[in-house]
């Protein structure tokens, strides 16, 4: 598994995740695309943004390998603001080529670009 270093681990004062630390014993979680609603609370809201704006900082718009970053907080952006850069794809596999869509990120989530 790929550590992405200098990616932030976390949205500072919340316990939510953007990284692992170690791969699990078990796999990869694999990444399924979650359905975001317009009632999410206000904390995840500012958490998708700010891994969307650690994406953007840390790759740009070049593919990146999946690695340690964190299953949950990708299927929140996955097929939406983040898409699969390799065919075939693999939903449990840390090597996963994965691509952030500037447009679409720009689109949903405009905070994270300002």
């Amino acid at each position: 598994m790929m550590k992405h270093r200098g990616f932030p681990g976390r949205l500072p004062g919340t316990d939510h995740q953007f990284t692992l630390r170690r791969a699990s014993p078990k796999g990869p979680t694999p990444i399924k695309a979650r359905e975001r609603y317009a009632d999410r609370r206000a904390d995840d809201r500012r958490a998708d943004a700010a891994f969307v704006r650690a994406l953007w900082e840390h790759f740009g718009d070049e593919p990146f390998e999946r690695g340690n970053l964190d299953a949950g907080r990708l299927s929140w952006l996955i097929g939406r603001e983040v898409a699969w850069a390799s065919d075939p794809f693999d939903p449990a596999d840390y090597g996963q080529l994965l691509r952030l869509d500037p447009g679409r990120a720009r689109a949903s989530f405009p905070e994270a670009f300002a």
